[in-house]
């Protein structure tokens, strides 16, 4: 199979009103870029507007667009680990359908990927334009904790969106884990990864699709598929609280060898709630993590696919394709 050159890979999710500008301006930057040698994937996790019918609107009027449409809401990264499963491209632009990230930085990416020989270029956030100062507050103190607690360096102020080579790819679709922080998981495969600033710009239309609450499970996400810290933390507090509790074992000792009456309801229920607050933490991290296990224990599919518009190249090797499922009778 003759690979295209380029594959431009982008979960969409309610994002109807930006799919015409988003992929007039995909494919002009692709054009720009490597002539007619192009795929555009994108990929409908399971939106509730027009984004299918928009999609398969525009598949059926451009050879190069490759519609995807997944069988309900998997959520940002698994749509985009489809995207990626199902691409073919000897290079691959990750991208966000909102336009924040310009595609018209594609000719500059691929130049720096090609001057410094690396595997990913990843886009580095001057600016945020259009985005409040508790978005902007919350986002920098979210990579500066992920960049203390997890194992894996991974660059700050950095989202999805990056050039990558087939081989940083492959790599990556080589990790079968169900809990997915794709920017991290890059970061891991390691390969030669050189930053490229720029400035993200407003939403084209709609609202953000990652509030306050999908934020922390990402967090959630990131932290215990890079790092063992939290449990770490809970060894930690249980040796302090340990050690506690012998010094106040001692001291109750000498009060009742002394004569001493040791009264005091506050401070005994103060002890105790802080005792019981701290085993709720502690195994509330090892919950997390265990749930964790439990899940990547079934095995299931990653992503599965309802149905498809254009010209597939790629093959469902994380998940499931109904499409893929139909031309086999067995």
């Amino acid at each position: 199979m003759k690979r295209p050159a380029l594959s431009v890979v982008v979960p969409c999710y309610n994002e109807a009103a930006c799919l015409d500008v988003l992929h007039a301006r995909i494919s002009g930057a692709a054009r720009a870029a490597v002539g007619e040698d192009y795929e555009i994937v994108l990929i409908n996790d399971g939106s509730k507007d027009d984004s299918w019918p928009v999609m398969q609107r525009l598949a059926a009027a451009d050879p190069h667009l490759v519609a995807i449409n997944l069988s309900r809401n998997h959520g940002h990264q698994l749509a985009l680990t489809a995207g990626l499963d199902l691409c073919a491209g000897e290079q691959i632009l990750i991208i966000d359908a909102d336009l924040q990230d310009p595609p018209e930085l594609l000719t500059d990416m691929r130049a720096t990927m090609a001057a410094q020989g690396a595997d990913v270029v990843y886009a580095v956030r001057r600016k945020r334009a259009g985005e409040t100062l508790f978005k902007k507050a919350t986002a920098a103190l979210f990579y500066r904790m992920l960049d203390r607690l997890t194992d894996t360096p991974i660059p700050l102020d950095t989202g999805d969106f990056r050039l990558m080579s087939r081989r940083a790819l492959d790599a990556l679709q080589s990790l079968p884990e169900q809990a997915r922080f794709i920017r991290g998981m890059v970061a891991w495969v390691g390969f030669r990864q050189v930053p490229f600033p720029y400035d993200r710009a407003e939403r084209h239309a709609g609202e953000t699709h990652y509030p306050l609450g999908k934020m922390i499970a990402l967090a959630f996400d990131a932290v215990t598929g890079f790092s063992t810290a939290p449990l770490r933390w809970a060894s930690h507090i249980g040796l302090a609280l340990t050690a506690a509790s012998l010094l106040l074992i001692v001291y109750i000792a000498i009060g009742w060898l002394t004569g001493s009456a040791v009264q005091g309801w506050t401070s005994t229920m103060l002890v105790t709630v802080i005792l019981g607050a701290v085993q709720m933490f502690v195994l509330g991290m090892i919950g997390e993590y265990l749930g964790r296990l439990y899940i990547e224990s079934k095995r299931r599919p990653l992503y599965l696919v309802a149905d498809v518009a254009g010209p597939v190249q790629g093959h469902a090797r994380l998940g499931y394709s109904a499409h893929e499922g139909a031309k086999d009778p067995a």
